[in-house]
């Protein structure tokens, strides 16, 4: 018992003293500060790991699962456009040209699932000057920020502003000047859809006018566009002068007689064939040089080519509602007095289309032309409460 006792508390050698416990504190905080500092020069210096991140994610197959886009942020500066990422997503300003503008919003095809973010709908407004039915469509798109978008072409020299508070408000592209029943019509839509196209959230897209109007609120149109599986462009073929009569057969054999169709201007469409549209250069081509009054390419060129490559995924009826009843270049045109509940109600309910595979009487969710005059009593018959 004694002697483990003893040799319980038998003291260190005299060579470990509180020295050595000192020598060996300060070897070691000296040794780890070496290992940081050349630990930190390492990470600093070399940018090898994302280099190799960002090669291997271009070689990702397009059916593995989207990668979002970095959120934008002040000071990032994109050399393409000419202007900071932030102002990319929230202006609609930029100096690309026409060609650049295109270029660019082609060159998205490989990212359209790119955004996990929540769909929109570019609504887009091709008109000469001011919109005089904006305080209707500023009631159909209050509460719905996150869902839209809003785009404008309007003459180049039309300078009139919109007060900071309104939703078109900053809204306007850099436009060209356009001429009814010219290619500079088509021109005006592409450019409006291009420029829809940067904004990787947008996955439907609406041409409208300025004497256009919402039928229902926006929530039953949002909800009919996002869960449709086709677009809505209005193709079928004219045997007569206004139709077929129109076709110049210097456009064989890239466009035979057999392939050209008629319809109407006002479409809507998803993604995938707004981007057909603006990556054309063969079609194009050959409407601008060979379309000529009283050739419409307006009504022709998105019709024929549509139907040519992607007839499947078109519904082949437009979703703009136009009274041609009566004779004439241009549709009828409602004022104040023609307003009422019964001519609303045809409107929305009185057709049979179908949507989805199925049959349903609500085949329009726009109608036009109504004059500034209807705005009053638009507004009191049409509520866009959700």
């Amino acid at each position: 018992m004694g002697g483990i006792e003893k040799h319980a508390v038998q003291p260190f050698s005299k060579p470990f003293t509180i020295h050595n416990l000192v020598y060996y504190a300060i070897s070691f905080v000296f040794g780890l500060s070496i290992g940081i500092l050349i630990s930190l020069q390492l990470k600093s210096s070399s940018p090898r790991p994302l280099v190799v991140f960002q090669a291997a994610s271009n070689l990702v197959s397009s059916t593995s699962p989207p990668v979002p886009p970095p959120s934008p942020r002040n000071g990032t500066f994109n050399s393409s456009t000419g202007i900071s990422l932030k102002e990319e997503y929230q202006s609609v300003m930029h100096n690309m040209s026409d060609q650049e503008l295109l270029l660019r919003a082609s060159s998205r095809v490989p990212r359209l699932q790119e955004s996990r973010g929540h769909p929109k709908i570019a609504f887009m407004f091709l008109t000469g000057g001011p919109l005089p039915l904006a305080p209707l469509w500023e009631n159909f798109f209050e509460g719905h920020q996150c869902s839209y978008t809003i785009y404008v072409h309007s003459h180049p020299r039309y300078n009139q502003t919109v007060p900071q508070t309104s939703v078109f408000y900053g809204r306007r592209i850099p436009s060209q000047p356009v001429y009814w029943g010219t290619a500079t019509m088509i021109d005006a839509e592409r450019r409006l859809l291009a420029n829809a196209l940067l904004d990787p959230f947008n996955q439907r897209f609406v041409l409208l006018s300025d004497s256009c109007v919402p039928l229902f609120n926006f929530t039953t149109i949002y909800d009919y566009l996002i869960t449709s599986t086709l677009s809505f462009i209005s193709v079928y073929d004219d045997p007569g002068k206004d139709g077929r009569g129109r076709y110049n057969p210097q456009m064989s054999p890239v466009i035979n007689v057999t392939d050209w169709l008629k319809g109407s201007q006002w479409f809507e469409m998803h993604r995938d064939m707004a981007l057909h549209i603006v990556s054309d250069q063969t079609y194009y081509s050959v409407f601008k040089q060979y379309c000529r009054p009283p050739c419409y390419n307006d009504e022709h060129y998105i019709a024929t080519m549509v139907n040519m490559l992607y007839g499947k995924l078109n519904s082949n009826r437009s979703i703009t509602w136009v009274d041609w009843s009566r004779e004439g270049a241009h549709p009828r045109k409602y004022g104040y007095a023609d307003i009422n509940h019964e001519l609303l109600s045809q409107i929305r309910y009185g057709s049979e289309c179908i949507y989805n595979g199925n049959t349903t009487s609500m085949c329009f969710l726009f109608a036009r032309k109504f004059s500034p005059s209807t705005l009053k009593p638009l507004m009191r018959l049409l509520h866009f409460q959700y």
